[in-house]
């Protein structure tokens, strides 16, 4: 499966780390952190889906996204839950993941309507730590994104990058 991801500032990666002792009694802890704008199914290959999604983002402009938060999937479309996770802002993201909702398919039950902006940090823990964690205040960090990345799960890298002009 591919899906389209922006790159987030290492300020994320700092937060993260410092949240986590307080995520060790989860079942998983993601140590690589992404954003991710648009899945996209398996039955496309390579080369035709990145010449869609390059061709889908043509003009695509640099737009501002902003951690504001901690929050939680108590209940999760997919997988074991909750789900702790960092909200994102973005009207700029959100247009762009309904734009590309006119060029591919959603996924249900993660995207269109029930698409919500996050970078998770973990999932398969006690909702009462869930609800501590949910009520910390964090330092906001904001970033302008200039670049997406289109990621490949199965060999869990990023097979091509797209500059957003400025």
């Amino acid at each position: 499966m591919y899906s389209l991801n922006v790159p987030v500032p290492g300020e994320i990666a700092q937060l993260a780390g410092q949240l986590r002792p307080s995520l060790y009694g989860f079942d998983s802890v993601r140590d690589q952190h992404t954003l991710v704008v648009k899945r996209f199914g398996t039955h496309e290959n390579y080369d035709r889906l990145a010449m869609r999604v390059r061709t889908a983002l043509v003009g695509t402009p640099a737009f501002e996204a902003h951690v504001s938060g901690i929050d939680y999937f108590e209940t999760p479309a997919r997988g074991d839950g909750p789900v702790v996770y960092l909200a994102v802002e973005s009207p700029g993201l959100e247009r762009l993941h309904r734009e590309l909702l006119a060029e591919f398919d959603a996924v249900e039950g993660l995207e269109g309507e029930d698409y919500v902006p996050h970078v998770t940090l973990a999932r398969g823990g006690d909702i009462e730590i869930v609800r501590e964690l949910a009520e910390r205040d964090i330092d906001s960090i904001s970033w302008t994104v200039t670049e997406l990345h289109l990621w490949d799960a199965k060999y869990e890298e990023t097979a091509a990058r797209i500059s957003l002009p400025a």
